[in-house]
Parts: structure tokens; sequence; C-alpha cells
């Protein structure tokens, strides 16, 4: 029952970047460029930040949860640098892949939730909210540095970026109880409903299938460093140090879910955004959640059997 939840959860959203790739041709480049622009600008920011505020934080959650989930992040980021030796000549190009090691896909997270058997929606809220800001802020950090601004220039862009800003107010909102009015609450909602779908349908019209069916070396190393060395560093931490922490089993199994879940739909929107080369990004965006279909469902297997 298990597998069968989180699979059956990815099946609508690879039938979405299926449809993309048979709708390529039924628009011009720019369009599809346009439809980019407007879910990075205002679609995804609108559900970035009703996932962040949905739910009441405490401090207590922030300094449960905030330490463990931004040394996720953090090994990530080492990690995944790894493979840069492997990657594209140009590093614009390399930073759209290499932002994909450490975000993820928060749609899939809240279906993979589900199949925990101590996990909840609750526990995973307050992972969101720390972990997308953070997140974001590496993403946008490394992907400025490709346009070779100064440090001033990169901390800008940080602060006046859509996502980023969205999910930092959505956490801060969250945090300190604000409620929006439930006019304007609706108007996000509807404004956020086609994100995840534009996101998808977009991997697949700029997507190389080609490039998919084969595993270089250089998209091995990214994939692995998501799907594999990510949830394993939880797992063995969480093995040797809970019952030292005080860490419980329901916190431990959602942030080995949590680092196991594939990179964001939206990570091949902020590379071409940023002028990185949108298509090997979105290839990794598809690589991450093809191949999670088999590690997803695995690692919550071992989740649910070792907390």
């Amino acid at each position: 029952m298990t597998l069968m939840t989180v699979m059956t959860g990815l099946i609508p959203l690879m039938a979405l970047v299926g449809l993309g790739g048979a709708l390529r041709n039924q628009l011009p480049e720019t369009a599809w460029r346009g439809l980019d622009r407007l879910n990075f600008t205002y679609f995804f920011p609108a559900l970035l930040f009703l996932a962040a505020s949905e739910r009441t934080l405490t401090l207590e959650d922030v300094a449960a949860v905030a330490p463990l989930v931004w040394t996720i992040i953090l090994v990530a980021v080492i990690v995944g640098y790894g493979a840069r030796r492997f990657g594209p000549d140009k590093y614009i190009d390399f930073a759209g892949c290499w932002q994909t090691t450490w975000r993820f896909n928060a749609g899939i997270g809240f279906v993979a939730v589900t199949a925990l058997d101590k996990g909840n929606l609750g526990m995973y809220a307050v992972v969101v909210g720390m972990a997308v800001p953070v997140g974001n802020a590496f993403a946008v950090s490394v992907l400025s540095r490709g346009e070779k601004q100064d440090l001033f220039e990169t901390a800008k862009k940080v602060m006046l970026n859509p996502f980023f800003v969205s999910s930092l107010l959505g956490v801060c909102a969250g945090l300190f109880g604000l409620r929006l009015p439930a006019i304007a609450v609706r108007s996000l909602e509807l404004l956020s409903q086609p994100a995840v779908t534009i996101a998808l349908i977009s991997i697949g019209a700029t997507m190389n299938w080609r490039a998919l069916s084969k595993l270089d070396r250089f998209s091995l190393c990214i994939n692995a460093t998501k799907l594999l060395a990510l949830p394993g560093f939880v797992v063995l931490t969480a093995y040797f140090f809970a019952q030292t922490t005080g860490l419980q089993g329901g916190m431990v199994q959602t942030l080995i879910m949590y680092a196991a879940l594939p990179t964001a739909a939206a990570s091949h929107v902020l590379a071409g955004a940023s002028g990185a080369d949108q298509r090997l990004s979105a290839t990794m965006v598809a690589q991450s959640t093809l191949l999670s279909a088999i590690t997803l469902p695995l690692w919550i297997a071992l989740a649910n059997g070792l907390f």
C-alpha cells in the first residue's frame, strides 16, 4: 500500500510532462518563454506563500526543524558541486542543474507524506516553510553568480526574487499567526492553481527526450546526490544520533521523505529566467521525477521500517 500510494501520486504528474511533449510544436518558443515568466513571477509565488503560511508556526517548531532542514540543503550544495568537473563548460548552465540537488517538489511531498506511518502534514508544512526560502536563496545566489555580479548585486537579486520574497513572507505569516482576509486568500488560491500544471507541461515542452534516456556522468552525479546521497545522509545520521538528540520518529520519517523527493518542478523556470540552459535543466527535472518513482517508495519503506 505504501509503494502503491506514492507511485500512484506520480502518475498524473508524469502524464502532464508527456502532454507538454505532445504540445511542444503547438506554441512558438517565445510563447513558452512568456508562459514560464508568468509562472515564475505570479503563479508559483502565490503557491509558495500559501504553502508556507497555511499553518501556524511556533518558535519551537522553527528551532527544532530549521537547523536540520538547512543542514540537508547545505550537504546537497557541497556534494552536488562535485559534479562540476563533469558538467557544462559555462558556469551558468552548470548552476541551472546544480540547484536541482537541493530543491524539492513540494507537491509530490504532500502525496508522499501520507504514506509515512508517523509523519503528518503538520510536520511537513514546517519543513516546507523552513526549506523553501533558504533553498531558493541558494538557487538565486548561484545563478546570479553566473552573471558575474558583485556581492551587492547578488544579494539584491536574492532579495527581489519572487520565489524568495513569497516564501519568506509566508514563513513570517505562519510564525506570527498573521491571516489575510478570506477574499485575498481565495484570490491567491486561484492564482496558484495553474502553477504546478504549467510547470510540468513546460518541462515536457522544453525537454530533450533523447537526453532523458541517457544518464551521463554529470546527470548521474546530480540525480544520485538528490535521490540517494541526501536521504542516505539523513537515514545514517538519524540512525546513529536520533536516540541522543531526542528526534521523534515522525520527524525523522518526514525529513527522510523530504530529502528523497525529486527536485522542484519549477527549477527549470528559474534556470531559464536566469539565462541558464533551460532544456538541460528541464531534462534534469524530468530525470529526477522519473527516477524518484523507484527511489522514493523505497526510502519511505525504509523510513517506516527503521523509525
